[in-house]
């Protein structure tokens, strides 16, 4: 791991909010996870930042910069914007120390966080909501902050936000007796990441740092490619705990500066990673809690023996979205696929597909007409749940022979986000 240079926030600075934050923050568990371990054949730890009061670990970084502030600043008031667990981790941190707060969160962030965020507030925040992104967010938090004269208390850049979120690292390394070998760290603006870059370079070099990003939102990889942070003309809000547009200016050098690995992870497979939280472990992740372990077992090659930390950053996850969790882990796993059928217009039609063209354990998930008319056709959308990934050849095989005309919907066509 290389130097860092020019770095605003320091080792001592995390060490100082570690102090600073004992009295508020909880020391989350660090568990073995049987089911990772056997996975990989490392003996792999999850620290459980769910387990927080306001269930993640901004509240870390929310906390520390806060916490700070002198009598003249708290008066102006405090603004921050938030996709929904840095407004919760602000709330948290108004409430007990006895300031009013404003929240500007995008429209996508779920109702449950929302709800969660004026009870964690208790009465000292309101809430504005507004835009798409947490980047429109940030933009009226900021634009509030001008003119009002509110202290603004970032997401992720701010040397107090990220020695604060920095803290995890110092956690880790205290419950688990000394430094892992490899911590892997999901990725938005890059809090976190920098903070345990900061503290972890200084104080145990040899630690392998690896941050996660969801595919559909790789700001920071984006900015590494390019030489400076820059805006993403596109992104997928699905895991809005990390659906960040822009990497931090003070988040960006300190992750360039350190050689650290970035690895990027699609949305269904984080779905998959959710399901196997919540089934075989019994944890309540949201997308971007899951990202980590999602990405230690998708793109990311540890050894035998080495011991792996991988942080579980939030389970502010609103049980409405499960549907859509459940149906892009099926696409993920290969058994959940989507085609434009061409059914003759006559009875009997839908009876021969199903037993010409379906294996006896498929399932049809969805069966819509397109566009009904008189012709002697009419196109369906069929939606085909598979038992196992494996029937897929055959599957396609019987739909060749068949006498109806089939097209397969690709998982890479813009005509799936409205599927799933």
């Amino acid at each position: 791991m290389n130097t860092l240079v020019d770095n605003p926030v320091s080792a001592v600075d995390v060490e100082a909010a570690f102090v600073r934050l004992r009295s508020l923050v909880r020391e989350t568990p660090l568990l073995h996870s049987v089911r990772l371990s056997a996975a990989t054949g490392a003996n792999v730890w999850v620290k459980r930042e769910d387990l927080q009061p306001v269930r993640s670990y901004k509240v870390r970084g929310a906390y520390n910069l806060i916490a700070q502030l002198g009598p003249q600043d708290r008066a102006k008031g405090v603004v921050c914007a938030s996709a929904g667990n840095h407004a919760q981790g602000f709330a948290f941190a108004c409430a007990q120390l006895g300031l009013d707060g404003r929240i500007y969160v995008p429209r996508t962030t779920p109702r449950q966080k929302r709800d969660r965020i004026a009870a964690l507030g208790a009465g000292r925040v309101d809430i504005i909501v507004g835009g798409e992104t947490y980047d429109d967010a940030a933009a009226a938090a900021l634009a509030d902050a001008e003119q009002t004269g509110a202290i603004q208390v970032p997401a992720f850049d701010h040397p107090d936000t990220i020695a604060g979120q920095g803290t995890t690292a110092i956690e880790i390394v205290e419950q688990l007796g000394h430094a892992p070998d490899v911590l892997v760290v999901p990725v938005g603006g890059g809090g976190m990441l920098a903070g345990c870059i900061t503290w972890l370079s200084a104080r145990h070099p040899n630690t392998r740092i690896i941050g996660a990003e969801p595919t559909g939102a790789r700001c920071m990889a984006a900015a590494l490619q390019a030489g400076q942070p820059l805006e993403l003309d596109d992104i997928e809000t699905f895991v809005d705990g990390a659906a960040v547009r822009r990497a931090g200016d003070i988040t960006y050098p300190i992750v360039r500066d350190s050689g650290t690995e970035l690895v990027n992870v699609d949305e269904g497979r984080i779905c998959t990673e959710m399901l196997d939280l919540y089934q075989v472990d019994g944890v309540i992740a949201e997308p971007a809690g899951a990202l980590a372990s999602a990405a230690l077992l998708d793109r990311i090659e540890v050894e035998p023996g080495q011991d792996v930390v991988v942080v579980l950053s939030g389970g502010n996850n609103d049980v409405s979205r499960y549907a859509e969790i459940v149906e892009r882990s099926l696409v993920d796993l290969g058994r959940k696929h989507y085609f434009l059928v061409n059914f003759p217009q006559e009875p009997g039609a839908l009876r021969r597909f199903v037993g010409e063209v379906l294996g006896p354990d498929d399932d049809i998930a969805l069966f819509e007409y397109v566009k009904r008319s008189n012709r002697e056709s009419g196109p369906a959308l069929v939606g085909i749940e598979l038992a196992n990934r494996h029937d897929l050849p055959g599957l396609l095989a019987r739909m060749e022979e068949s006498s109806m005309t089939v097209e397969r919907i690709p998982s890479d066509s813009p005509f799936y986000r409205f599927l799933v």
